[in-house]
């Protein structure tokens, strides 16, 4: 094999194994309606279904970079293929909540090994001079999973059940691992890195004790044991998460990221953006379905504006941003999404599509295309390019618990029931996150000064920018990133 074909296959690979991950992100929300009639559960199990996923994803994906370096990418790689699609096919047959939340957990975890290796194969492939073309194409494929995911996802679960959903990742997963096959084995590791077990364990208690409370308190009460316990036992663990991550040789969390202040500032933001991201597009889809009466397959054509508008301005916006620094963008784009949000509580029953949800998500995405690739280019431009590919490791993780925790706040925000008011209540939550995030932007965000001091000169480079994009589109897994 040619170095240059070896180069292709690697990229291809790559591309199909961030589009499962991505894909399995884009259509679960749709499912969750069909999902809840067949399994039973209510609200508890639909959350359960995301963040069961969310929670060992966004726990063991700093994690799984350690184990890709450590172990080999192509090893790695394989077994989460592998993993990813034994677990995909337990949540296919699951034949009740609690085997389709326990195979879910497992997928997440498989999931947390591909995008980080996908991303490190063709780092370790390409020639530096390649890789922002590289990451470009592989980043423009796989945002093809969030146009393709909602309509695909509506029509198997409208035309034949929520079950293929997860059993069809099997025939993309069989192509890759055939791939694979001629890349050979890694080369041995003389030096193999410190993993970070315990940090990874810490982080698992402590955001499943704390999800679990969450998630459970609605039907329980804070008063359970049940509820109570877990939810002492989570922050406990949170805290010495971060007790032992500061002491640790080789930290899963490297802390000392956090000294920059556009990092410490653009993780912040990114808390409180993608939080929101995550609460409207759980909420919408399955109000659509429950409680306005649309199919699986219309309420996934109901929620694509926004992933549409992302795909035809988010590279303008990029240029923008890289060429007027990201505080602006990063600033007024979460206050047009919370006002796409807030028109959207226009809705009431019957629900009229055009005029009450379609403007308010026109406008929503218009505020994700202005936001995400400034926000990801300001943190990865905040630490030493050595280290960007933590750096996007941790904000890739902090996006999606994020996501993890807003879901698992909804019954908090809606109660026991996602109806009219249930919804306006999380359209309201959901634009009040973005008016903080927002507004740590502001506060916190500093534009790079241009070398020379002129204001033409991009505040970061294209490869960064290319990066850039990548990490948005790893993100939204389980945002618009998750």
């Amino acid at each position: 094999m040619t170095r240059m074909d070896r180069r292709m296959r690697v990229l291809v690979i790559a591309i199909i194994v961030a589009f499962i991950a991505f894909l399995d992100g884009a259509v679960i929300n749709i499912a969750l309606p069909a999902l809840e009639a067949d399994l039973g559960g209510g609200l508890a199990l639909q959350q359960w279904a995301v963040d069961a996923y969310l929670l060992t994803l966004g726990s063991l994906i700093l994690l799984a970079g350690s184990l890709s370096d450590s172990f080999g990418r192509l090893r790695i790689l394989r077994i989460g293929l592998v993993g990813f699609g034994a677990t995909s096919l337990v949540c296919a047959i699951a034949i009740d909540g609690g085997i389709f939340v326990a195979g879910r957990a497992l997928q997440g975890a498989a999931g947390a090994l591909l995008v980080p290796s996908s991303l490190a194969l063709i780092i370790a492939t390409f020639p530096s001079a390649e890789q922002g073309r590289a990451i470009g194409r592989w980043t423009a494929w796989t945002t093809s999973a969030f146009l393709i995911g909602p309509i695909l996802g509506g029509a198997l679960v409208d035309l034949v059940s929520w079950r293929l959903v997860f059993a069809i990742n099997v025939l993309p997963i069989a192509v890759a691992l055939v791939m694979l096959h001629p890349l050979g084995r890694d080369e041995p590791h003389v030096v193999r890195a410190r993993i970070d077990w315990l940090g990874a364990a810490l982080g698992v208690v402590g955001l499943g004790g704390t999800v679990f409370a969450l998630i459970e308190q609605g039907r329980l009460g804070w008063g359970d044991p049940l509820v109570f316990v877990p939810a002492v036992v989570g922050g406990i663990s949170l805290i010495a998460f971060v007790v032992w991550e500061r002491r640790a040789p080789e930290p899963m969390l490297p802390l000392s990221l956090f000294r920059a202040r556009n990092f410490a500032a653009g993780n912040l933001a990114t808390w409180f953006i993608y939080a929101a991201f995550s609460l409207g597009l759980f909420a919408l889809p399955i109000f659509l379905q429950q409680v306005g009466g649309f199919s699986a397959t219309l309420a996934g054509l109901a929620t694509l504006p926004p992933t549409v508008m992302m795909v035809l301005l988010g590279s303008r916006f990029g240029a923008l941003g890289g060429r007027y620094g990201p505080r602006i963008f990063m600033t007024l784009g979460p206050f047009v999404i919370a006002a796409g949000y807030l028109l959207t509580l226009l809705i009431d029953l019957p629900v009229q599509y055009w005029w009450q949800v379609f403007p308010g998500m026109v406008i929503v995405g218009l505020g994700m295309a202005m936001t995400v690739a400034p926000l990801t280019a300001a943190i990865l431009g905040a630490v030493d390019p050595a280290r960007a590919g933590i750096g996007s490791a941790v904000n890739n993780a902090v996006a999606r618990i994020a996501g993890l925790v807003s879901i698992a706040s909804i019954g908090v925000v809606v109660g026991d029931a996602l109806d009219v008011e249930g919804y306006r209540r999380a359209a309201i939550a959901t634009a009040v996150l973005l008016v903080v995030g927002g507004a740590v932007s502001w506060i916190g965000i500093r534009n790079p000064a241009p070398p020379d001091g002129g204001r033409d000169q991009p505040a970061s480079t294209d490869a960064e920018r290319s990066a850039a994009a990548g990490s948005d589109a790893a993100s939204a897994g389980e945002r618009p990133r998750s």
